[in-house]
């Protein structure tokens, strides 16, 4: 596993370099983990840390926790979801370090599909933003299609291919808030277990800049309906 990952990892910064050069953005790095772990047959837990770098690493410019409980209104799949994340930022202002912190609640639905060797997800969320001096709601919907390399489907010790697209739209003006585009290879370590090293491009109204992303997801449930 560590092998594997580690090729992943060396494939996606060469390939993030030689992006970033072209496109003279800064570069940046999140380091993510993202569990999703069946408490009954029909309850789930999500909970997530991402440590978002301005950086390769040491240079912190976000750190994302989020939790919430999910209900399947099929059988693995239509997930229905009310969530809490608490955010700390550190944004650069005229060059000094400021700290800003965020409580948010959000409601999400999760659908997935499969189409041969394509498996899909479309996620549609809505959040409630609490910041120190204002309140902001926002709606982001997310396609994201996973593709097996090695094999037909995503079974354990294949290498698979993802690749998402995901825009953010706010309820006052400007809408646009931003669209974020990501590709990646990924490494299914068994049923429960795998782990990817993407890159990912974030467009906002005056900017454009490109993360490193490298994730691990834990789905390992806490039952055994």
């Amino acid at each position: 596993m560590r092998k594997v990952f580690t090729k992943l990892a060396f494939t996606v910064l060469g390939l993030g370099s030689i992006l970033t050069f072209a496109q003279k953005n800064d570069l940046g790095a999140w380091y993510m983990y993202f569990g999703n772990n069946k408490i009954s047959k029909k309850l789930n837990w999500h909970n997530e840390i991402q440590y978002r770098n301005f950086d390769a690493v040491g240079d912190l410019e976000q750190l994302l926790i989020r939790t919430g409980i999910g209900y399947d209104l099929t059988e693995n799949n239509n997930n229905v979801l009310l969530g809490y994340g608490f955010i700390l930022s550190q944004p650069y202002v005229n060059g000094e370090k400021k700290e800003n912190i965020e409580h948010r609640i959000f409601q999400q639905y999760i659908t997935k599909q499969k189409f041969g060797r394509f498996y899909l997800q479309h996620r549609y969320r809505l959040e409630e933003r609490f910041l120190e001096d204002d309140f902001r709601m926002r709606f982001r919907y997310m396609l994201g299609v996973n593709i097996p390399i090695t094999q037909k489907e995503l079974l354990p010790k294949t290498l698979y291919a993802s690749v998402y697209n995901e825009i953010f739209l706010h309820f006052n003006s400007p809408v646009f808030d931003r669209n974020r585009v990501y590709g990646a290879l990924g490494y299914v370590i068994n049923k429960n277990m795998r782990i990817e090293a993407g890159y990912m491009n974030q467009i906002q109204e005056n900017r454009n800049r490109g993360q490193i992303q490298i994730g691990f997801y834990n789905n390992i449930p806490f039952t055994k309906n």
